[in-house]
């Protein structure tokens, strides 16, 4: 294997798992943020196995397992009664089944833990306040443009940029951002602040006409996370970090069960946040010759199976074997680019058909449609069971 000097432009998740992941096949790697300090915004996100066998790989596995929550099953219920429609084990037989457990995490908790981790493999690895502007590719290799007017030499580089990525922009032309029609509540309770045995440690999907709700526990069972889904017609800025007001928040659940309103009651009344969720086409060629990108900037997720940092997670592992499969640097881009599309399109597509049924507007419907399937052996049989590490490529 060639060992190659690496940029990579973004230090979220995506970035990071792929340079813990190329750092241990003895590649040369840089990072540049664009952020003046690390550090992730955010609530919960889920791991399950497929993106738990890469933390397993880079060591920190242990790691966020002791600061996570391994729900004992995933739940479906009607938004009004709490009737639970469909559940399927998770927990022990997540792990029995995958030899990687499912996880429940605090985004900030994992990308600390990440971060710290891959530091630790080379001392000065992330260069802050480093917001990328384009790049220049040759023969001889590729340079990363900033917009302090520097630049950083290297063999390869990585856009892991986000969805509003620079570099996949220049690699791939740009991407419209199509608003769903949907905006995303987010929420944390402290435990304390809610009843005793409150919920148990499950993954409880809440499903309703026109929005849906998610509810489980993070930091050890210290913290609950709740995203609420409702359909906006109005378009708002593409942020994490936008507050709306609380009366709006409890206008969007009105009627809905009596734990839900409890959450919205008990919760911090100024810290209440939505995004507004905008979707992408889907990219057919995201490589050139010495660039290529991952994570949301190749594949932007909608938030409905759970499944967009693991999407990310995945792409930094098989990116690094292709570079140890392959001798020419092309050659391994458009090999790792073969092997996630596929994968990928299909994690999209399934996201955003979960949209429609969460959201449908009869119990009927929702009975219908999960008489027809049995979600958990689908989701066992091709989306967790993944394993990047040991996946052939072809």
């Amino acid at each position: 294997m060639t060992t190659n000097k690496i940029l990579i432009a973004g230090a979220g998740l995506g970035g990071l798992a792929a340079a813990g992941c190329l750092l241990k096949a003895g590649h040369d790697v840089e990072i540049y943020e664009q952020a003046p300090k690390l550090g992730e915004v955010g609530a919960g996100i889920q791991l399950s196995a497929n993106a738990m066998h890469v933390m397993n790989y880079i060591g920190i596995g242990e790691a966020i397992s002791a600061l996570s929550v391994r729900p004992a099953a995933y739940v479906f219920r009607l938004h009004d009664t709490g009737e639970i429609i469909d559940r399927f084990a998770l927990s022990d037989e997540h792990l029995a089944l995958h030899k990687a457990p499912y996880n429940q995490v605090h985004r900030a908790d994992l990308h600390e833990t990440l971060a710290d981790a891959v530091q630790k493999m080379k001392k000065g690895l992330v260069h802050l306040n480093k917001k990328a502007s384009g790049y220049t590719e040759a023969d001889s290799g590729v340079e990363l443009h900033f917009e302090d007017g520097t630049r950083a030499k290297g063999d390869m580089l990585i856009g892991a940029d986000g969805v509003k990525s620079v570099i996949r922009d220049q690699v791939a032309g740009s991407v419209e951002a199509i608003y769903t029609g949907d905006s995303a509540w987010r929420l944390t309770i402290p435990k304390d602040k809610l009843p005793v045995n409150f919920m148990e440690e499950v993954m409880s999907v809440w499903m309703g006409p026109g929005k849906h709700s998610v509810s489980y526990w993070i930091r050890g069972g210290e913290l609950l996370n709740f995203v609420g889904a409702v359909e906006t017609p109005i378009a708002q800025e593409e942020s994490w970090t936008a507050k709306f007001p609380w009366d709006d928040l409890k206008a969007d659940f009105e009627g809905w069960h009596e734990d839900i309103q409890t959450v919205i009651d008990l919760v911090d009344k100024d810290e209440c946040y939505r995004w507004a969720l905008y979707r992408r086409p889907t990219i057919e060629n995201w490589s050139s010759d010495r660039v290529t990108i991952l994570g949301d900037a190749a594949h932007a997720t909608l938030p409905y199976l759970a499944q967009g940092a693991a999407m990310a997670i995945e792409d930094g592992a098989v990116l690094s074997r292709a570079l140890e499969q392959c001798t020419d640097i092309a050659e391994a881009l458009q090999l790792y680019q073969r092997n996630r599309a596929e994968r990928a399109a299909r994690v999209v597509n399934t996201s955003t058909a979960n949209r429609d049924l969460f959201h449908l507007d009869s119990v009927e419907k929702i009975r219908e449609y999960f008489a027809t399937r049995n979600e958990g052996t689908d989701r066992n049989a091709w989306l967790y069971s993944y394993n990047p590490l040991t996946v052939e490529l072809t």
